[in-house]
């Protein structure tokens, strides 16, 4: 019970921040693909709840990611303040708020992989876990900027908020690279932590 009374504080701030989030964004087509993600994601952790819970770690990054999004959603990711701010102080090319979206795109699937394959036993933890599960993020990252590019030629110049590249030729190679860094990240600081987490999880899953 404890835990349902936390799943349910997370899924209230998830969707305050989601509210504020759609008060006067950059643009709504923009607002919309941004968020769409965290949406479905919802969806997909809703309607397995039941059947395949995760651990509350999990849901506590899924949480972050998703308000990175929804923050990316609402001012676009060039334009979020506080990083427009960084930009400017230290005299940076650009803000840099997207490459922590892309950076969360990598770490927080890490994590969700790693669980899956643990608890369907699909593999040992060990050097091959972690080598598959930093691919799954890439194909992940991968297939998300096949969508950014489908998206860029359906929606021509109105795509541009949404595909964020200031102007940097190696936007893409950026993004991928970031995903890269933070699933290993995840793995490396994390893997430990998140297995103490997971046997704590099945003792209270037995009878």
């Amino acid at each position: 019970m404890r835990d349902e009374r936390l799943h349910l504080t997370m899924l209230f701030i998830f969707f305050a921040v989601l509210g504020w989030s759609a008060i006067r964004p950059h643009d709504y087509l923009t607002w919309f693909l941004e968020v769409s993600p965290a949406i479905i994601g919802l969806a997909v952790l809703a309607a397995t709840y039941w059947r395949f819970r995760l651990t509350n770690l999990l849901y506590f990054f899924i949480l972050l990611h998703a308000i990175v999004l929804v923050v990316g959603g609402h001012y676009t990711y060039a334009e979020v303040p506080a990083f427009s701010w960084l930009r400017d102080y230290f005299g940076l090319d650009r803000n840099y708020y997207d490459r922590v979206g892309h950076f969360m795109q990598g770490f927080v699937p890490a994590l969700i992989a790693r669980e899956i394959l643990i608890r369907k036993s699909v593999l040992k933890t060990g050097p091959w876990m972690h080598f598959l599960v930093v691919c799954v993020c890439l194909a992940l990252s991968a297939f998300y900027e096949f969508i950014e590019w489908w998206v860029a030629l359906a929606a021509g110049a109105s795509s541009e908020a949404f595909l964020g590249t200031q102007g940097d030729p190696w936007d893409t190679q950026w993004d991928m690279f970031l995903a890269f860094v933070g699933a290993n990240i995840a793995l490396i600081i994390f893997s430990q932590y998140h297995d103490r987490k997971l046997r704590a999880f099945r003792s209270r899953l037995l009878p």
